[in-house]
């Protein structure tokens, strides 16, 4: 971190922070970051794959469209959204291995790792 932060620049960086890992502590919305990490997919195929109501999952997306984690666009009348922030996915993969870890051990640790495959999401 940078030194040459005065303290109201510290405390400013400290919020965002925290909204940004307030953003991630929502399980729904880590469920549409894991169904986004292989690639683009319409709203539809989010809700059927994360097994929320359509409702939800529009407020979440919308929430992660407006912090610029996921990018979005329009086809006809379907939306499609995409993983717009590798290093959020980055995030993700450490904090699933290191509490995979902790609950099950090093084999568990690796599936996790894989939860959240980023050069996948990239490409």
């Amino acid at each position: 971190m940078d030194d040459s932060l005065n303290k109201e620049q510290l405390a400013e960086l400290f919020d965002e922070v925290s909204n940004f890992f307030f953003l991630l502590s929502e399980p729904t919305r880590l469920k549409i970051l894991h169904s986004l990490c292989h690639g683009e997919r319409p709203v539809g195929d989010i809700v059927s794959a994360i097994e929320a109501t359509q409702a939800n999952v529009s407020r979440q997306l919308n929430m992660l469209f407006r912090a610029k984690i996921l990018a979005r666009r329009k086809e006809g009348t379907q939306v499609y959204y995409r993983i717009d922030d590798p290093a959020t996915l980055e995030i993700c993969q450490s904090v699933c291995t290191r509490v995979a870890s902790n609950i099950m051990g090093r084999g568990a640790a690796r599936q996790a790792s894989d939860t959240f495959n980023v050069t996948a999401a990239t490409s």
